[in-house]
């Protein structure tokens, strides 16, 4: 793998390869302002440094845990300016636990509804069909 030196740093597609953010992917977050946007060589190529590669991996790891953009423009903001405490962290991972267990209970009344609608139907020839007469019920 290439080594980042003080007069080279990384292209987009390294930063790419390395965290597994798509460019496009790593350009939008440039345009929102997640990720700061990078210098530019004298050819106009973005050269990121190593701690833009940290803070798209830190990105990439939040989202794969479902955090929001919102909630992860927060946490960066608190970790790069060193001015949080782990309560601060603790009460925005808390808060987007309980979304996750409120979507969990969500799918899981869903998955019950579906498998109800599934049992009723007998899987026959004929044009009657109690999974469609559920869904045309009335709520």
């Amino acid at each position: 793998m290439p080594e980042i030196t003080k007069t080279r740093g990384y292209a987009i597609g390294e930063m790419s390869k390395r965290t597994g953010v798509n460019i496009e992917t790593i350009r939008y977050y440039e345009r929102i302002g997640l990720l700061p946007k990078p210098d530019r060589t004298a050819g106009g190529n973005r050269q990121y440094n190593h701690e833009q590669l940290k803070q798209l991996s830190f990105i990439k790891r939040a989202r794969g845990l479902g955090f929001s953009i919102r909630e992860i423009r927060g946490l960066l903001a608190m970790a790069i300016n060193t001015e949080f405490t782990c309560a601060e962290v603790h009460e925005i991972t808390t808060g987007h636990l309980a979304s996750v267990q409120e979507k969990i209970a969500s799918l899981q009344r869903l998955e019950a509804v579906l498998q109800d609608m599934a049992a009723q139907c007998s899987k026959g020839d004929v044009p009657d069909c109690p999974i469609v007469d559920t869904l045309f019920e009335l709520a």
